[in-house]
């Protein structure tokens, strides 16, 4: 009879167990989650069972029916910016409940090993200014994290790893430095909370973040995916396309977030073309995925570096297709970064000036902020007179910068098609005007601006916004 009363009790509670709201491991405390939206939340229970959400902010309580394996899913609404809260989750006979969850502005940030870069850098190569911004890292400064584990996968997962932490040293050691420094001025700006919810991997391509319909609907000539009808990853499958999505979004989706950065291209730059489709395809993919349509994208331009041969010009090409996707790309912005390469590597340690500008383009393209420009003068037209280039930049009223200075990165080519270092300055009394000149090329008939691999860009807006590389040739 004892046997049989412990037998009882143990079925008793492993059908307990079995009824438990299970949420997502990015479903945690501490975590922030978008204001004024109706947020997805999701998970799993024992099918037989409403699942009811009972947020602290409100008193009203939202059901949703399980579906075939007891999956979930529904969205509540969130009030403005504030906090803590907590969010009890329960299918009448166990209750889940998260703790210490803020309300603000979150923020997908993805990419490569510039978008990885913790804050306490890589080895040898560290992060400029980051000790005193761990340092001053205080749990009471409303900013969380959640960085997704690595995790490749020939099939689209349901679950992955990763939970929000409070702004400490210790989790600030471990962010993306450039997240992070774009979550520390937009937080200062609008005083709200910010959330980073963050999924990279160094070294990857675009097309191993993007999903198997979009590589089959668009590029199905021009990728190897047959490893995915296998279910077996092939030699470096992070190199592979749809792995990382796979294993590292996937299981994100469709969590609510405001947009989007993205750091990322060093992988694809031999590829200049293709990325110029690809960027746009990504980019329609995840707001699709994520039930996001109108998310702003803000990514960053490969920075300058030497690659197999600083003087090449591939980084060149590349610089024109990123910014040709931003023709190609509603709601986005590029963040230049041709000011603040690093010749001997790839990981410049400036990723402040990274948020910065990203946090700009968001502050005045998604946030309405008035009185800064935060694009990047661009390429408008050119003219040749008397010897010399004259060439218009797209800018604002208060023109390029800095004038009487001469500038770094021009470089003039004749009928011979053959470049050499050039003179530069902004002109003074016409607006968005450089005069380039070069007594190598006394009669020139193309101009280019940083268009080789490592070059050091002087040319800015006046508030310190990197004008774009350029070329007003068309030569291969």
């Amino acid at each position: 009879m004892k046997k049989i009363f412990i037998i009882s009790l143990a079925l008793l509670a492993g059908a307990a167990l079995q009824a438990k709201v299970t949420l997502p491991s990015f479903f945690s405390d501490n975590m922030v989650l978008q204001q004024e939206s109706r947020v997805a939340v999701w998970g799993v229970t024992d099918r037989d069972h409403k699942v009811t959400v009972s947020p602290s902010w409100t008193k009203s309580r939202f059901t949703a029916e399980p579906s075939e394996g007891g999956k979930w899913f529904l969205r509540i609404p969130t009030p403005k910016a504030g906090g803590p809260y907590s969010i009890t989750f329960s299918d009448g006979s166990e209750k889940t409940t998260i703790s210490n969850v803020l309300i603000g502005e979150v923020w997908f940030c993805s990419g490569q090993s510039n978008m990885e870069m913790p804050m306490l850098g890589f080895r040898s190569q560290p992060v400029e200014g980051s000790t005193e911004v761990i340092l001053a890292a205080k749990a009471s400064r409303p900013i969380r994290m959640c960085t997704i584990k690595r995790k490749a996968s020939a099939v689209p997962l349901t679950t992955t790893e990763g939970s929000w932490e409070e702004n400490t040293p210790e989790a600030v050691s471990k962010t993306s430095a450039v997240a992070y420094f774009f979550a520390m001025r937009v937080q200062d700006i609008l005083d709200v909370p910010v959330g980073l919810l963050i999924s990279d991997w160094g070294g990857t391509p675009i097309e191993a973040w993007m999903d198997r319909e979009t590589i089959e609907n668009g590029f199905a000539s021009e990728f190897d995916i047959s490893y995915l009808d296998s279910g077996i990853l092939p030699d470096i499958p992070s190199k592979k396309p749809c792995t990382l999505w796979n294993g590292q979004v996937a299981p994100l989706a469709p969590f609510t977030f405001k947009g989007m950065l993205w750091y990322q291209g060093e992988d694809n730059r031999k590829r200049a073309e293709q990325y110029s489709r690809l960027q746009p395809a990504y980019v329609a993919m995840m707001r699709s995925r994520f039930q996001n349509p109108d998310a702003p994208f803000y990514f960053v331009q490969i920075a300058p570096y030497k690659y197999s041969n600083p003087d090449k010009f591939s980084s060149g090409y590349f610089y024109e297709m990123q910014e040709k996707t931003l023709s190609l790309i509603p709601n986005s912005g590029m963040a230049a970064t041709v000011d603040i390469g690093e010749l001997g590597t790839i990981h410049p340690c400036k990723k402040k000036q990274v948020g910065d500008r990203l946090a700009l383009l968001a502050l005045t393209k998604t946030y309405g902020m008035k009185g800064i420009e935060a694009e990047s003068p661009s390429y408008k037209s050119v003219s040749f007179e008397n010897g010399k280039a004259v060439v218009s930049l797209n800018v604002d009223s208060r023109g390029l910068s800095p004038i009487g200075q001469n500038l770094t990165g021009f470089e003039l080519a004749g009928e011979d098609r053959v470049f050499h270092p050039a003179a530069a300055r902004v002109d003074s009394r016409r607006n968005g005007i450089v005069t380039v000149s070069s007594p190598d090329v006394p009669n020139p008939v193309a101009v280019r601006y940083c268009w080789r691999n490592w070059g050091v860009g002087t040319l800015y807006n006046c508030y310190g916004i990197p004008a774009l590389p350029f070329r007003t040739d068309d030569w291969e």
